[in-house]
């Protein structure tokens, strides 16, 4: 059994104790303040018998069912306590005003044992107050802390009783409904307050302490990284946090993953025992921002084809141009709604843009093409083969022609030196395509792909 459970069920066993102790003695003298103490500790047995069960819930490691664990089980037990705690308070409020009013006479006998028995009451409430807190924080328990402050105002209602019980001896017999009214009211607060704590971390409102450790520590891994997004939420004293950082665009995936462990590590540290999931975005550069607005784009329903991306640096902001290709058969109208709308989900993506240009092309219907016979294109085969040879010094890896309703089309693949730059080899590529289609006009297209 664990060392929660084993607090919980102490609990159990004084709340039956302190039961029996504070019936036996209210029936006796009539206390109301008594009496209510009795049904008190009757919400402290049920209340206890919940934390009983929710810290064994809560404790069971994580499965498929439930990947975040089952630290929740303690704040639903909690809730539930409160909830037994108002329905109390209603009950003792509604017998106390009975009384006071002179529509339920009662007269109290405050006797030498009423007195001991809550001298005794007190001790007790004493120790396991004591004992139940501390438990809770070295086991960081929602629920053990939730029977703490069950068990306080159970204390203080006590000292009310007590209180209660003296005066009535002194010869005030309202005291006592006094006494159990003020129960009344302590227990109400201490629900009320522990509802409010335990809703918070159902409904992952973020825990302000935590989330300002977790920027700090993150603040200091600086200037390697840059935080974008931090979300988090607590369960049973644990924390989780999700984090968005970003990281040099230049950077190698082996220095973004050391910059995501290092968050990690820092987080864990300000908060032990956290989960922490850290994402990797790269920062700034015009490469990344033409990434984040085109993948913006793409994701617009209609958007079949993003190119031609530019970025421009223009005070205060970025301008982005693109073009669009969208469906042929669309109005202008819907076209410049479906751009308007890439527009925005890239403003909403790309926070650095303030301004988007489109350019929109219509998609290019499917059409049927057919293979010409090799002697019908075997002079176009040579020229262009020739004009490779001339600009590469090599043979064409792979050269085919199919004749569509446009014309002809080449599609030509060439092997150019694996370490040239990208934008070398499509300067070569883009070279060749012009005099193919200055020297031989009767190819309506050429499409050439590059290979290392």
């Amino acid at each position: 059994m664990s060392p929660q459970r084993r607090t919980a069920l102490v609990s159990v066993f004084a709340a039956i104790a302190l039961i029996a102790l504070k019936l036996g003695t209210g029936i006796a003298t009539g206390s109301l303040g008594l009496l209510s103490e009795a049904a008190h500790s009757g919400t402290d047995l049920v209340a206890a018998l919940l934390t009983f069960f929710a810290v064994g819930v809560a404790v069971r490691p994580a499965d498929p069912g439930h990947q975040y664990g089952h630290g929740k089980a303690e704040h639903l037990s909690a809730l539930a306590e409160a909830t037994i705690l108002v329905a109390l308070s209603v009950v003792i409020v509604w017998r106390a005003i009975g009384r006071l009013t002179g529509h339920s006479g009662a007269h109290v006998d405050a006797t030498w044992y009423a007195l001991a028995a809550t001298g005794v009451v007190i001790l007790v409430d004493s120790s396991r107050t004591l004992i139940s807190f501390r438990a809770s924080q070295r086991y960081r328990s929602a629920a053990l802390l939730a029977n703490s402050l069950h068990f306080a105002s159970d204390l203080v209602g006590s000292f009310a009783v007590l209180i209660g019980l003296l005066l009535v001896r002194a010869g005030y017999q309202k005291a006592d409904s006094i006494a159990a009214l003020l129960v009344a009211v302590l227990v109400t607060i201490a629900a009320l307050r522990l509802a409010r704590g335990n809703v918070d971390v159902l409904m992952d409102r973020v825990p302000a302490e935590a989330e300002e450790a977790a920027r700090r520590a993150i603040a200091a891994v600086r200037p390697t990284v840059e935080l974008r997004r931090l979300r988090m939420r607590q369960a049973a004293g644990r924390h989780f946090a999700d984090v968005v950082i970003g990281v040099s665009p230049d950077a190698v995936l082996g220095q973004a993953h050391a910059a995501a462990d290092a968050v990690e590590d820092a987080v864990q540290r300000a908060l032990p025992e956290a989960d922490v999931v850290v994402h990797v975005e790269p920062i700034g550069g015009d490469a990344a921002i033409r990434e984040r607005a085109h993948a913006a784009a793409l994701g617009v329903p209609s958007v079949r084809e993003v190119h031609n991306v530019s970025v421009l640096s223009v005070d205060p902001g970025m301008e982005v141009s693109l073009h669009l290709k969208l469906p042929g058969d669309l109005s202008l109208e819907e076209a410049h709604e479906i751009a308007e709308e890439v527009e925005r989900a890239i403003v909403a993506a790309v926070p650095e843009v303030t301004s988007v240009q489109t350019h929109l092309e219509p998609l290019a219907k499917e059409s049927a093409g057919t293979r010409p016979r090799g002697f019908e294109v075997a002079a176009d085969a040579d020229a262009v083969a020739r004009i490779v040879r001339d600009a590469t010094g090599r043979e064409p890896r792979e050269l085919r022609f199919l004749n569509t309703d446009e014309g002809l089309v080449a599609f030509l693949t060439l092997g150019l030196d694996p370490g040239a730059p990208l934008a070398d080899a499509h300067a070569a590529a883009s070279k060749i395509e012009e005099r193919i289609r200055r020297d031989r006009p009767e190819i309506a297209d050429v499409i050439v792909h590059t290979e290392p």
